[in-house]
């Protein structure tokens, strides 16, 4: 993670496989590659930094290291449950609507959509490893292009209502 870069490489996810917690590599190669983050997405990840900051200096010889960018308060891998459930409190503190971690991809795929975002740009962004997956069209797409969707996206979401 770059955050003054303002993006993220995604090489690992935890899983739990047969009652373990395991951290397994992405699917695809192209999963790894730099995903651009607009700033609301920045702002985000640099208070979760923080507050994991925060929990290193408390939890001094007892913190794990994991690298993870979502951890428990010792630095270990975070049970997918648990982070459901936050994602659900969250949800509930913003007033919006919960849903499941995994519907966020077919949501900002909708947003996507919404905004006139070229489809490959989207694919990029979704890390879709065939257009078809997300569409079917092909082009090629910048880097600048999928900066501006991201931009975009995040002006979008950042934006509330009174």
């Amino acid at each position: 993670m770059d955050l003054t870069a303002g993006e993220i490489r995604v090489a690992w996810q935890v899983q739990r496989v047969e009652g373990k917690l395991l951290r397994r590599r992405t699917k695809t190669e192209s999963s790894d590659a730099p995903l651009l983050l607009p700033e609301i997405c920045l702002a985000a990840l640099n208070e979760c930094k923080a507050r994991q900051d925060g929990w290193r200096a408390l939890a001094g010889g007892a913190w794990q290291g994991s690298g993870l960018v979502v951890s428990t308060r010792y630095g270990m891998a975070m049970e997918p449950r648990n982070f459901h459930r936050d994602f659900k409190r969250r949800c509930a503190k913003a007033g919006v609507r919960p849903i499941s971690v995994h519907s966020t991809r077919r949501t900002c795929a909708s947003l996507l959509v919404a905004l006139d975002v070229h489809p490959r740009v989207a694919m990029q962004i979704l890390r879709h490893s065939q257009i078809a997956v997300t569409m079917n069209v092909y082009s090629e797409v910048s880097s600048a292009e999928t900066r501006e969707a991201l931009r975009r996206l995040g002006a979008r979401l950042g934006k509330q209502e009174p």
